[in-house]
């Protein structure tokens, strides 16, 4: 089976039928690309690839004497997105309702996450409840790299603001098990959001807001990749943040 086509499509919501229309090809074709890894052509790999919006590198790698000199990890870029908002919305949900074991974010205010999704305290809650491990990390209001960073975008001073309002949203998850929001005081160079073994990493370029910014989708293969790298500097910065309290506010 490719099991990455498959994951894709599930992620997308793109039935056999629908990529097989796109492809102009017969929906078992499609079918046999995924249940027993058939390999397509060259031009249906590159018509698949499209429609999905994904690398086509991801869904089929190059053979070994083809990729020698590249590093494994290239492969766990499954998409690139030229900016936050192109990542659809329906795909945010859908991570953020399937997770099973943990769900991690690091921006200095994310409003974007709670304001495009009024449910989301809510739905952190209920998976809270099923076992996964929730962790919010926020920029601290207060702190000195706040400031920095709202005067690199010149935006006057309303950063703090953005994040005190953001914060409101999460209120209800203090003292819920499972759950756990924290305020960090340091130069983020990338914004995280990560779902079990999918990880949305949205860089930040000097003087842009991060939703002007690319986000790279990446998809954990094995130790030590990309992946790992950035998930090492969530856990990096997070033991360096203090517990927020809607009181401290």
């Amino acid at each position: 089976m490719n099991e990455r086509l498959r994951t894709v499509m599930l992620q997308r919501q793109i039935t056999p039928e629908e990529l097989a229309a796109s492809c102009q090809v017969d929906v078992k074709t499609v079918e046999r690309w995924i249940s027993i890894g058939r390999q397509p052509l060259r031009r249906h790999q590159w018509a698949v690839a499209k429609h999905l919006g994904v690398d086509m590198s991801y869904l089929w790698p190059p053979e070994e004497d083809e990729a020698q000199g590249q590093p494994a990890e290239q492969t766990e870029l499954v998409a690139a997105f030229p900016n936050r908002a192109s990542f659809p919305q329906k795909s945010w949900v859908r991570l953020l309702k399937t997770a099973q074991e943990h769900i991690d974010v690091l921006v200095f205010s994310g409003t974007f996450f709670a304001q495009t999704n009024p449910r989301v305290a809510a739905m952190l809650a209920e998976r809270a409840d099923a076992g996964v491990q929730v962790r919010l990390c926020f920029g601290d209001p207060l702190g000195k790299a706040v400031a920095v960073r709202d005067e690199e975008e010149g935006i006057g001073g309303t950063l703090s603001a953005k994040i005190r309002a953001s914060l409101t949203y999460y209120r209800k998850l203090i003292g819920t098990p499972g759950c756990e929001v924290r305020l960090h005081d340091t130069t983020l160079y990338n914004s995280f959001f990560r779902f079990d073994d999918v990880l949305l990493v949205n860089p930040h370029v000097w003087g842009q807001p991060a939703s002007a910014n690319p986000l790279f989708e990446l998809r954990r293969l094995e130790e030590d990749g990309w992946f790992d790298h950035y998930t090492g500097s969530f856990d990096a910065v997070w033991e360096t943040a203090k517990p927020w309290s809607p009181e401290s506010m």
